[in-house]
């Protein structure tokens, strides 16, 4: 399986690469015009309002370019800090946003290497810039002892940020980590989420959706239009392809309380993900959500609310 894995790898770096020579037609990292950016951008806002609660948006000028976060919840809640998942953005948490900003003061980060609102100004980002670039803007905010969810890719990423040395996180709550544990448990399925990044039609849009989702029919048609735009218009970046398990180590060396949250369905995670985060988090809880694939978050909203509002409060 891995093999196959790093042949689908060694595809999409080659035409990475040779979409990076081509002329783009305006400055961004992310899409090819202006037209295509704006489309995204209302579909983007289209979708945002399904969070159905008040919040605002705000942009931090960082290092390495503008974070977009969006803050929502009571000032006084227990700062919560939302990572999404890969082109998914921060509206993807609208099936959540209400029962996770009940009692917590929630920051939602767009990731700048992926469509979204936030703006890479710079190269793309090594791991260790990835690092500096969240605690500039967790520093802006002087958020201290605070939590934070990472879904998929964000799950990734969380998991990055808590092993380093020094950090300001508390509570870590993990959606299907994508690549955390073990590398995609099913190759051949999710072969078709890369195939729609590199050839997106809607017919491999809906079958990306139907693999990864138990209940692709309750995804919002709004919602379900930006995740297709991300991946008509975005150029194809090879940053997923630099994720790698974690080591043994780097596992034991978090002493946050943990939760691990995966789909019966999972085409990313299985069991072993499940054993492995046992095994070498030191304080870690875990649980497989039934009827769901790796889009619990949306599959099974008020499950996966339940179980992370118990862990977290």
């Amino acid at each position: 399986m891995q093999k196959l894995y790093f042949r689908l790898v060694l595809i999409l770096l080659v035409i990475t690469s040779c979409s990076s020579i081509k002329e783009a037609k305006f400055d961004d990292y992310i899409f090819e015009t202006k037209s295509e950016k704006q489309s995204y951008l209302n579909a983007y806002d289209k979708a945002l309002k399904l969070w159905d609660i008040p919040y605002t948006e705000e942009n931090v000028k960082t290092s390495f370019g503008t974070a977009h976060v969006i803050i929502a919840g009571p000032k006084n809640g227990k700062s919560l800090v939302l990572l999404h998942g890969m082109d998914a953005t921060s509206t993807m948490w609208y099936p959540n946003i209400k029962a996770l900003a009940k009692n917590h003061r929630i920051y939602a980060i767009d990731f700048l290497m992926e469509p979204g609102k936030s703006t890479l100004t710079a190269k793309p980002l090594s791991s260790k810039e990835i690092v500096i670039w969240y605690n500039e803007i967790f520093s802006f905010y002087k958020l201290k002892q605070f939590d934070i969810i990472g879904a998929s890719k964000g799950g990734w990423i969380t998991v990055l940020l808590a092993s380093q040395e020094k950090n300001s996180i508390d509570k870590i709550v993990l959606l299907s980590p994508a690549q955390t544990f073990k590398f995609i448990d099913k190759v051949r399925k999710t072969s078709s989420a890369l195939l729609l990044k590199l050839f997106p039609s809607e017919k491999k849009f809906n079958k990306t959706l139907e693999t990864f989702s138990t209940h692709p029919q309750n995804i919002n048609s709004n919602y379900k239009r930006q995740f297709y735009l991300a991946n008509k218009y975005a150029k194809s970046n090879s940053s997923m392809l630099k994720m790698r398990p974690f080591s043994d180590e780097e596992l034991q060396s978090i002493a946050n309380p943990v939760l691990v949250l995966i789909g019966d369905h999972d085409v990313i995670n299985s069991d072993e993900s499940l054993t492995r985060a046992q095994k070498f988090l030191t304080n870690c809880k875990t649980q497989t959500i039934k009827d769901a694939g790796h889009f619990l978050s949306i599959d099974q909203a008020k499950i996966t609310n339940d179980a992370v509002i118990n862990f977290l409060e």
